[in-house]
């Protein structure tokens, strides 16, 4: 699906777009470990704003920001009603490898089918990630405007 957005309000309403297709997801018990949204996109791009849109419609409370010095941060989701328990953002910008992680326990938090995961910057660790993760891409179109791509496994 492609999407243009006008302004991070619309880029986070694409992302609660995408939250609503991963709760049903989910909840269908489709994945077998966690489910990986996978984001690329240029410095800037909204990689965070997109990521701040979905943790919102998943019911996080806590205020979303870039993980770019700890490398990631867990949240608890809010609502009950689905199966999911975890939210880990990643930001993988400073990384030269998904080796990176490994210290993280990422192999395990992968494994979790209660876990989502989303990676910014995912194409510096692809190794790691599943081949059935979802794919969002962000492109810079104008000084406001973006163009989002996501790609379902």
């Amino acid at each position: 699906m492609i999407y243009k957005t006008k302004s991070p309000k619309e880029t986070q309403k694409i992302a609660s777009l995408l939250a609503e297709k991963i709760k049903i997801k989910k909840t269908a018990n489709t994945t077998r470990g966690a489910l990986v949204v996978a984001m690329e996109g240029e410095l800037g791009a909204g990689k965070t704003v997109f990521t701040q849109g979905l943790a919102k419609a998943l019911k996080i409370k806590a205020k979303i920001k870039s993980p770019s010095f700890v490398l990631m941060k867990k949240y608890a989701i809010g609502d009950t009603r689905f199966a999911i328990r975890a939210f880990y953002h990643l930001d993988c910008y400073r990384l030269k490898n998904y080796k990176d992680l490994l210290p993280l326990g990422i192999k395990e938090i992968l494994k979790e089918p209660a876990n989502i995961i989303l990676v910014e910057w995912a194409e510096r660790v692809k190794p790691i990630l599943p081949i059935n993760c979802i794919k969002v891409h962000i492109d810079h179109i104008g000084p406001k405007e973006r163009k989002i791509t996501i790609f379902y496994a």
